[in-house]
């Protein structure tokens, strides 16, 4: 791996990599979802993919400067994808565990239209008997009646997407929110009473430097979230700041990985110091009786996941999928009465065995018992080679008789890097 912020995409987010998906396994999608259920449990993705402002350093599927007549379009699509999935066989009269509404930026919906959509949506899939229901917010699309139409409607986990407070790093990464509107959301967030409150944050965005992190980490301690999730700063190649690289011959200015991490690191120490305990690679929570991540665990650990709107992600009976990908084909897949899928990959037993190892490796433990009861193979043994090097080089905790490898705190902050020693060549 090179030390520097090169273009390309470090974090894992599944196993096998997205560019191993292809439009050939549509039609096993299709027989998955017109195929008995699963006992696996059933959580449900929505995609909003509307935003303010593209971020410099995004690349998901979000368009800006949309009219309230495009968001009513699409949520009537989304809402209508809704009756189609729920009317397949393998999802029919399943109870959801966990909703996420992810982005894009899903409080761009007014309180008209988020009660619309979100009505429309119980007609098919009711999630009130769901353990979490997570919702993410951009500060500067917030107003109090909007949070508290949220907690309304029923949303259990605010996700406020900060990534730094100082005002010129902010401007400088694209970001749509100043620090101003940080600190007014989030004093209604309180008030709200959200059973659980979360802070998104990036490390080493451009103009980052040591004593602005530090500020940042400090601020974000004096908020005192349930939890708090910090990000590397990495550069895939669909961004701004990539796209805009090539065209001026400049690199954008990201700290490199060695320093990414010993940010992470202090961040690390700071909580832990202030009573907060790690959670995985990216995340720290302040009471771990009170604060879990349902859609994080249940969907590392194989639960099926209904993916609905535009490019999203899903997960059905082992196969992965995901929804078309631009605006004009996914609404006219809908208006057809069909799932608009794009494409999928009927995954291997042994590749959902090195998926659940991987992700779970994410948290900094992998129950590897769990793994051999479930898969009929045994990860220690399977990898034993690899354990043994992770220990070597001082990323890994000594197993001896242990089903669960650990992590050294240097191995955590830099787990994605490690994570493709796993895969199948």
């Amino acid at each position: 791996m090179a030390e520097t912020t090169e273009p390309g995409s470090y974090f894992v987010a599944n196993y096998p990599p997205f560019d191993r998906w292809n439009e050939n396994a549509v039609e096993q999608v299709f027989s998955a979802f017109d195929a008995v259920a699963t006992d696996a449990a059933l959580g449900l993705y929505l995609h909003i993919p509307f935003c303010r402002k593209r971020c410099k350093f995004c690349y998901f599927r979000v368009y800006t400067d949309v009219k309230a007549a495009d968001v009513e379009r699409y949520s009537d699509a989304v809402i209508h994808e809704a009756r189609l999935v729920a009317a397949q066989k393998a999802v029919q009269g399943r109870v959801l565990k966990y909703v996420y509404f992810g982005g894009g930026t899903p409080s761009f919906l007014s309180v008209k239209q988020l009660q619309r959509l979100v009505g429309g949506l119980h007609e098919s899939f009711g999630w009130n008997e769901a353990e979490e229901v997570t919702f993410e917010c951009e500060p500067g699309t917030l107003a109090e009646p909007k949070i508290m139409a949220l907690k309304q409607l029923g949303v259990t986990r605010i996700s406020l997407g900060v990534e730094n407070f100082n005002d010129s790093i902010l401007e400088s990464n694209g970001r749509a929110h100043l620090s101003n509107e940080i600190f007014r959301a989030w004093d209604w967030i309180e008030k709200a009473d959200f059973p659980s409150t979360n802070i998104d944050l990036i490390a080493g965005m451009v103009g980052e430097t040591t004593e602005s992190w530090q500020e940042t980490v400090e601020t974000a301690l004096k908020l005192a979230p349930d939890s708090l999730t910090i990000y590397q700063m990495e550069l895939p190649y669909n961004t701004v700041f990539v796209k805009s690289s090539k065209d001026n011959g400049e690199a954008a200015a990201v700290a490199d990985w060695p320093t990414k991490r010993a940010w992470v690191d202090w961040a690390f120490d700071r909580f832990v110091k202030a009573g907060y305990s790690i959670s995985s690679a990216y995340t720290l929570v302040r009471n771990s009786k009170n604060v879990e991540f349902r859609y994080r665990d249940m969907l590392w650990e194989g639960s099926d996941l209904v993916a609905l709107g535009v490019a999203s992600f899903g997960h059905l009976s082992g196969i992965h999928y995901q929804n078309k990908t631009h605006w004009d084909d996914y609404l006219a897949a809908i208006d057809a009465e069909q799932l608009p899928l794009v494409r999928g990959l009927v995954a291997e037993p042994r590749e959902l065995l090195i998926r659940e190892l991987v992700l779970g490796l994410k948290k900094g433990s992998v129950d590897t018992a769990r793994l051999r009861t479930k898969f009929g193979i045994d990860p220690l043994i399977e990898w034993s080679e690899i354990w043994s090097e992770l220990c070597e080089k001082g990323f890994l905790k000594p197993i001896e008789n242990s089903n669960s490898p650990t992590l050294t705190r240097q191995g955590l902050l830099q787990v994605d890097s490690l994570l493709h020693q796993f895969f199948d060549k």
